[in-house]
C-alpha cells in the first residue's frame, strides 16, 4: 500500500482512508455491529491501510467510541483524524479532549475544522443564536488548534471543505496546515478548478471524501429511485428526491449520471474490476490526491477497496473517464458544496 506524506508534517497515510461514519450505527446509515467495525479496522491495518477519518458529529459521537474500541492496543500503527465543528471553535481545546476521550487516546494525528466558519455552515451545527450571530472567527480558531499541537494533543491540523478563498484565511494565519479534505469523485469534479491548484500550490494535501458518492459509483443503485431519500439530498439529484431533506431546489444531473455509471461499468468490464474500483483507480490518478475516503462496512468490501489501490489506469483512460463525466460536471459545475443552492454556497 502506497503511502503519502500529508502536507509539510512528518505524517504519512495510505492512499486509502477508512471513512467511519457508519462506525457506533446511527440513523443516517442504519446498525453497525462493533465486531464487522473491529474486524475491518484489523484488516485494513493488515492489508497496510493506516488512516482512519471520524468526527465528533459522527453518529453524536460513537463514531469516535467504536473507533477507539477498535483501535485499542493497535493506536502505534494508525494514522487517526477527527473533526470539530465551527460552532465550537471557541472552545476547541474542551471538544478536542472530549473526542479523545471517546477514542481513549491520549492524541490526535489530524484535527480538523469539519465545515469553514460561515453563518450558513454554522447553522447546520447550532441552533444557538449568540453562537450563529457571533460565531469564532478563522484567527481564534487556529490560534487554539497551534496551541493544541504544541501541547502534544494533536500533530497535524487540517481544514475540511474549504474553498479557495477560505483557506486562503487559514494560511494567512501563519499556522501550518497540512490538509484539506474535499468531497472528490468520479461525479463530483468541483475542487478541479480552484481549489485543487491552490492546494498544490501550498503544500496542502487533498483526502477526498465521498469516493463512492455513497455508493453510488459502486453500481448498488440501478435507478434515480433506488437510491435512498436521505442519500438523495445533494445537487446530484432533483430536489424532490430527497424526501424533504434536499434544501438546494436544484434539478439535478441524475439523467448524466446514472449514463456516466452505465458508462463506466462497460469499462471496468473490459478491464475486469468492479465498477467501485474503476472509480477509486480514477481518483488516485490525480496527482492533487493524497488520499481517497472509502466507507467499508465488512471485510468483503474492504478487500475490494484495497485492492483497487494496487491497479493503474493509463493517461488515455483517464482522460476517456474524464470525458465521460463531463456532462455532470458541465451541470453541477464548480461549486463543491453539493448540499445548498448554486448561488447559497458554505464554500467559496
Amino acid at each position: 500500500m502506497r503511502k503519502v506524506r500529508l502536507g509539510k508534517s512528518d505524517i504519512e497515510i495510505s492512499v486509502m482512508t477508512v471513512g467511519c461514519w457508519s462506525f457506533g450505527g446511527g440513523e443516517y446509515w442504519g446498525e453497525q455491529s462493533q465486531k464487522d467495525v473491529n474486524d475491518v479496522v484489523h484488516a485494513a491495518l493488515d492489508l497496510g491501510v493506516n488512516a482512519f477519518d471520524t468526527a465528533e458529529m459522527y453518529n453524536d459521537g460513537e463514531s469516535e467510541r467504536s473507533l477507539g474500541k477498535a483501535l485499542k492496543g493497535y493506536r502505534d500503527k494508525a494514522i487517526v483524524i477527527s473533526k470539530i465543528g465551527p460552532s465550537n471553535c471557541h472552545n476547541v481545546r474542551k471538544h478536542c479532549i472530549e473526542s479523545l476521550q471517546r477514542l481513549d487516546m491520549d492524541y490526535l494525528d489530524v484535527y480538523m475544522l469539519h465545515w469553514p466558519i460561515n453563518k450558513l455552515a454554522v447553522e447546520h451545527f447550532t441552533s444557538d443564536k449568540s453562537i450563529i450571530e457571533a460565531p469564532p472567527t478563522v484567527e481564534e480558531a487556529y490560534a487554539q488548534l497551534d496551541a493544541l499541537k504544541k501541547e502534544g494533543l494533536i500533530r497535524s491540523i487540517g481544514m475540511s471543505n474549504f474553498g479557495r478563498t477560505q483557506m486562503e484565511e487559514v494560511v494567512r494565519t501563519g499556522v501550518q496546515v497540512d490538509v484539506n479534505e474535499m468531497s472528490y469523485n468520479v461525479v463530483s469534479r468541483a475542487i478541479e478548478a480552484e481549489i485543487a491548484p491552490y492546494c498544490l500550490e501550498n503544500n496542502i494535501s487533498i483526502i477526498g471524501s465521498m469516493g463512492l458518492q455513497q455508493g453510488l459509483l459502486a453500481g448498488i443503485y440501478k435507478t434515480p429511485e433506488d437510491v435512498p431519500p436521505h442519500q438523495a439530498h445533494s445537487r446530484h439529484f432533483p430536489d424532490f428526491r430527497g424526501g424533504g431533506t434536499s434544501r438546494h431546489g436544484e434539478p439535478g444531473a441524475e439523467k448524466e449520471i446514472f449514463e456516466v455509471i452505465r458508462k463506466l461499468q462497460i469499462i471496468a468490464a473490459n478491464l475486469n474490476v468492479h465498477v467501485a474500483q474503476l472509480a477509486i483507480i480514477w481518483i488516485l490518478k490525480k496527482p492533487f490526491m493524497a488520499s481517497t475516503l472509502v466507507g467499508s462496512r465488512n471485510i468483503n468490501e474492504l478487500k475490494m477497496n484495497v485492492e483497487a489501490c494496487l491497479f493503474e489506469i493509463s493517461n488515455e483512460l483517464e482522460t476517456v473517464i474524464d470525458e465521460v463525466s463531463q456532462p455532470v460536471l458541465d451541470i453541477l459545475g464548480n461549486n463543491p458544496d453539493y448540499y445548498e443552492h448554486s448561488s447559497k454556497s458554505r464554500i467559496y
